[in-house]
């Protein structure tokens, strides 16, 4: 394909405004894509810079709650094309609802929607009975029925979006994330970081990386504490991330072996991610989940909830451990890699070979670039 002039439409990145892993798979995208094609990422943020290749144009908008402040933010956007425009893009590609209005008034050019989940998925597979949920839902409606093509990220999320949005299968193509594997592969010594969190290095140290909210099931996890150290009484555990949850959950754990970090920088995830023992993302749902790739990246030993993306990509008791999203199966599962210790470094050099093989992001670009070619044929 000869190169391509092409806009990127998402509220946040790894270099402006960041809130979770949307930031990283659309910038990883944009700079796959950026190798070969000319690339504008709209976005929130302070000033504009280019950086590995991908042009970043900043806005910053307000409202008094968040669809009105992505209302603004569509409306800033679509000006700031306008400026860019010249010579005109080639194709637009928005990611999840937030610019879904920038798409409305520009649904005249050659476009792709990505939906990276839905708000029904970030309430736990729950209808929210508030305005916002109404709201929100409402625009990931309207944007599956006027883009060109949709793009999701597993399998169950184009189920999903068929299901809550009436979106045809036939307009929806699978693409799942990718990750860049040598980002959180560290060679660091596991004694060491567990002794800076008072913990003995030899003790087994759980993970789990995450927002606190309901959706990501931390609760699930701090709920198998007690019945995983009553078998290993020596585990321990490290909730990193922040969310409602968190206060709530600190308090019930009082006395358990777990401590809650709060938002942690990538450094020292990558740090924790390296010296850990297992992985639990017992997330109750999970269109992709990114923290999968990091983990196998890193050759660890993944204990997770058989949902959405993780279910799709692991092979149980391959390269990883399903489990329900409850606290008995979590509990069990994870107590069945601690009682067959050679499933750790089998189960994680397994995932970093499913990563090498399938999940880097220039195959991801690829197949992206080919959902391109169809809509502008």
């Amino acid at each position: 394909m000869e190169s391509l002039k092409i806009a990127f439409f998402c509220w946040e990145s790894l270099y402006t405004e960041r809130v979770g892993g949307l930031a990283s798979a659309a910038t990883h995208m944009a700079e796959s894509l950026a190798r070969n094609h000319e690339i504008h990422f709209f976005t929130r943020g302070k000033e504009d810079r280019k950086i590995k290749g991908v042009h970043y144009h900043c806005c910053q908008p307000s409202g008094d709650n968040i669809v009105e402040f992505c209302r603004d933010m569509s409306r800033q956007m679509v000006d700031q094309f306008r400026i860019e425009d010249h010579p005109p893009f080639d194709l637009l590609h928005f990611h999840d609802w937030h610019a879904v209005e920038a798409l409305h008034v520009l649904q005249d050019r050659p476009n792709v929607l990505s939906f990276h989940s839905t708000e029904y998925g970030r309430n736990g597979g729950n209808f929210g009975d508030w305005w916002e949920f109404g709201e929100i839902s409402g625009k990931e409606w309207y944007g599956g029925l006027i883009a060109r093509k949709v793009i999701t990220v597993s399998q169950t999320l184009k189920e999903e979006i068929g299901r809550l949005y009436q979106v045809p299968p036939e307009k929806v193509e699978v693409i799942p994330n990718g990750v860049i594997p040598e980002v959180f592969k560290s060679y660091v010594d596991p004694g060491e970081v567990k002794q800076r969190y008072g913990i003995h290095p030899f003790a087994p140290l759980i993970l789990f990386i995450g927002r606190m909210v309901f959706q990501k099931g931390p609760d699930l996890l701090a709920g198998a504490i007690p019945e995983i150290t009553c078998r290993h009484w020596d585990t321990r555990f490290i909730f990193a991330g922040e969310g409602h949850m968190r206060q709530w959950l600190t308090e019930r754990s009082t006395g358990l072996p777990v401590q809650f970090l709060g938002w942690i920088p990538d450094s020292e995830y990558i740090r924790l991610l390296n010296a850990c023992d297992i992985v639990v993302i017992p997330s109750r749902n999970e269109p992709f989940g990114l923290v999968l790739l990091e983990a196998w990246s890193a050759e660890k030993c993944v204990v997770a909830a058989e949902v959405g993306g993780l279910s799709e990509n692991i092979e149980n008791f391959r390269d990883g451990v399903k489990v329900y999203p409850t606290v008995e199966s979590v509990a069990w599962g994870t107590n069945f890699v601690l009682d067959n210790r050679s499933c750790l470094n089998l189960y994680g050099k397994e995932g970093r070979k499913r990563v090498d093989r399938s999940f880097k992001w220039e195959s991801v670009a690829t197949k992206v670039l080919s959902v391109y070619e169809s809509v502008l044929s």
